[in-house]
């Protein structure tokens, strides 16, 4: 299988230094692109997240409560999730999965956008959410809104995927379980057009998997260290999904172009 593997930027925001690195760039801010990725091949039309909600207040006032005015999340008119996969000729009834890493506003918002879509989420992650009723990292209408869990388990619950810590979406397309960032972060495999791409929210920049750089806001440095190596290992391009550079190591977000 040789999927097509592009990047679509859906919003931007700034974080401090220890946020991105363990321990450190103390007096260093740094910008962070959110980025969706779209799989393209196969009969198959792909995408890992689905943007942020349409009202940014809900994300704003809670990282501008925790890092001030400069965290903003920051979406330009042709940046919504929409407004992108019309920019490449999708449409929302054309894609057939959505894979979500990690569950947060900024991944979750759009799923509802996609009504045939089976909606792919770590079991790991599910559980996590479903019975953790205080957490210092997720704030539980933070991470899925009561709009889309309403849903996600009454509307499209025929639809939902609960992925094994390792799995397979379809052939060609796998998934395993990262950590590291959220219960609920995952690593997903592609046997692309450019060799075998691996997308994640377990790394947020080339920085953190490359240079073995941890990432700040890591919940367990175990897993983030054994992220960065099986990445190391296994793939051929690597799509952090955070990282400006992304668009500027593959031109327009072709990450594998079309066969």
């Amino acid at each position: 299988m040789s999927f097509a593997v592009r990047a679509l930027k859906v919003g931007q925001t700034e974080i401090p230094g220890p946020e991105l690195f363990w321990m450190s760039d103390w007096d260093r801010w740094h910008r962070l692109f959110f980025n969706v990725v779209l799989v393209q091949g196969e009969g198959i039309t792909l995408l890992v997240n689905t943007g942020a909600p349409e009202d940014l207040a809900p994300i704003n006032e809670v990282w501008t409560s925790i890092l001030g005015e400069r965290s903003r999340f920051e979406r330009t008119e042709d940046e919504t999730i929409l407004a992108q996969l019309a920019r490449v000729g999708v449409a929302p009834e054309d894609v057939t999965h959505v894979v979500v890493t990690p569950f947060q506003l900024y991944s979750t918002a759009g799923i509802p956008f996609f009504p045939n879509a089976q909606v792919c989420l770590s079991k790991t992650g599910w559980i996590h959410y479903h019975t953790t009723h205080a957490h210092p990292h997720d704030i539980r209408w933070s991470s899925i809104s009561k709009t889309v869990l309403g849903y996600l388990v009454l509307d499209a619950w025929d639809r939902v995927r609960l992925l094994e810590d390792e799995d397979e979406i379809a052939p060609g397309i796998r998934t395993w379980w990262a950590g590291a960032h959220h219960r609920a972060s995952i690593a997903i495999e592609i046997d692309s057009t450019a060799g075998t791409v691996v997308v994640s929210d377990a790394f947020f920049v080339y920085a953190n998997v490359e240079e073995n750089r941890l990432l700040g806001i890591n919940e367990n440095m175990y897993e983030a260290l054994a992220c960065y190596e099986r990445t190391r290992r296994t793939a051929d391009r690597i799509v952090p999904l955070y990282d400006p550079l992304v668009y500027e190591r593959y031109p327009d977000g072709v990450v594998a172009p079309k066969s």
